[in-house]
This record gives structure tokens, sequence and C-alpha cells, in this order.
């Protein structure tokens, strides 16, 4: 049976307060006009929904019972309307947010603070993890937004937006810069010990794919997941790490830990924003990604 909702919303309204001519100061529309139309519902249901009297109108034992479900989804669409209206006007909501640890720290941690500053009833959820599992968990719907190391393979189902451009360096402690006197061919690098991270990490990828556009190969004597233990081995003296200079500003301006230049110089790349294409983000994160993109 397709009825109007429209009709159900007037038979509401004259059913909780009584009285038809009452109801014309809620609804805005004349007496006759609501009398009509509760008289369309009535023949439409095929039953009499209210009883005239001389005060108003009454529900009868048919029009209690519509009355009832109707009443719910009345509820259940305002709820709805104020659930909304509170997302919109971020008074509430959840971002899930999927990242590195170290992109997390050094790069979105910033942007989250400025944002819990000026929404602080949306709840931030961080999951860190290796980017193949974060992906995953965006695919699957579990995650709202990444935050990548680029460049990455090209998937048509992800919408990716440049958020910072990072420069990757080879760094050491004192001992490995005097040694190279701060300075090294790639080709040579092979002469001393090295720290990289394992696959499959977007950067050791692209520490790989420059290694084999200059015709390189390097074999590192440490392999290692975690950027930050590759940093604690540098400093301590295990050998020449990779690393991202923006991640690191603190360690190289007290000298803790030193650049050593290598020609060719590694190319830039950039810190992603990624979320899927086909799908429209909530509320809270499109703030969010407007708040980060905006100079």
């Amino acid at each position: 049976m397709n009825i109007n909702l429209d009709l159900y919303r007037i038979f509401y309204e004259v059913a909780k307060i009584g009285s038809i001519s009452a109801a014309t100061n809620v609804l805005f529309i004349s007496q006759p006009a609501i009398t009509f139309q509760i008289k369309k519902l009535e023949d439409k249901l095929g039953i009499d929904l209210f009883t005239r009297t001389k005060h108003g109108v009454v529900l009868t034992d048919e029009g209690k019972i519509l009355f009832e479900y109707v009443e719910k989804g009345i509820e259940n669409i305002v709820n709805g309307e104020n659930t909304i209206s509170n997302l919109k006007n971020l008074d509430s909501g959840v971002i899930r947010i999927g990242a590195s640890t170290t992109v997390c720290k050094h790069i979105v941690m910033p942007y989250l603070e400025k944002f819990h500053e000026l929404y602080p009833k949306i709840d931030i959820k961080i999951i860190n993890d290796l980017t193949t599992n974060l992906l995953k968990e965006l695919k699957n719907g579990n995650l709202d937004i990444l935050f990548l190391n680029m460049p990455m393979n090209e998937n048509k189902d992800l919408k990716i937006i440049p958020l910072v451009y990072v420069q990757d360096i080879f760094v050491g402690n004192k001992k490995y810069y005097e040694l190279t006197n701060g300075k090294v061919s790639l080709k040579n690098l092979d002469s001393f010990p090295l720290i990289f991270q394992k696959l499959p990490s977007n950067t050791r990828t692209y520490l790989n794919n420059y290694l084999k556009n200059n015709n390189v190969e390097l074999k590192p004597q440490l392999e290692v997941v975690s950027y930050n233990l590759i940093m604690d081995l540098v400093k301590s003296g295990f050998g020449i790490g990779y690393a991202t200079k923006e991640f690191i500003k603190s360690e190289l301006e007290n000298n803790i830990l030193y650049e050593i230049e290598v020609t060719p110089k590694v190319p830039k790349r950039f810190i992603g924003i990624v979320t899927m294409n086909k799908k429209t983000p909530n509320h809270s994160v499109k703030k969010l990604i407007e708040m980060m993109t905006t100079k």
C-alpha cells in the first residue's frame, strides 16, 4: 500500500493534539485541508481513525493501534534528523584513522591536536599498522581515512590527496659522519653497514626503486620493521640508515644524527591522504581533510 508519509504526519499531529483546529497552528495548513487529508487516509486504509466530538476528535480503537506505530516512526525520524544535525555541526561523530607510527607522530598529530581543540566531541580512533594491512581495513570499511607514505601502486578504488612533501636521506652517528666526511657516492654506500626497513614498507619500496633507477644494488646488514628502531640502531653506531628528514629534525639539529650526503640525491616524495574513491566520507572526515588541505 503506497500512502504519502505526509498523511501520517497530519494524522500524528491531530491525534496528539486531539483537535483539528488546533493542529492548524502546528501544520500550517487550513482546517478544511487537514479534514480532507484525514479523510483521504481513512479511505486508503478502509477504517475510521477518529470519532468527532464537540470538544475535538478522539482516536478509534483502530486509530489508537495505528498511532502507536506512527508515533514510533515519527520519533525515529526526528531522532534521525537530530543525529544528522549533530554530525553536521560536529557535535558528535567518529573518525577512524590508519597511519604508521612515524607518519602519525610527525605529520598527522599537529593537525589532530588542532581538530580536537576545535571539535572536542568528535571521537578520534587511530590504528597503527603496515600499509598493506591498513589498506585492507580501509577497503573493508573498518577505517575512514589513511595517511601513507607515497608513492604506492595505483589503485582505482582509492582517492589520494598529497598532504606534504618529504625528503629521504641517509644518516649516521658522528663516527660514520666522520668516516664518510659527510659525503659518499651511492655506489660506495655498500662499503658501510646499512640498516633499512623491511619490505613491504612503502619507504623500502621507494628506496629500492631509487637504487634500481641508478643501477645500484645495496645489501643491508640489518633489515628492521620499525622505523624508530632503525634510528636507535643508527644512533648506537650499528651503521648508516635510511631516514625521512622531516621525522628526525630534532636529532639533526642537536647533532645526534648526521646527514650523509649521497649523490645522486633521493627525489622527494609525499605523504598522502587516502580514502575510498566511491565512498563519500562522513562529515567529520570531510572537515578534517578540509582543515588539512586548506592553505
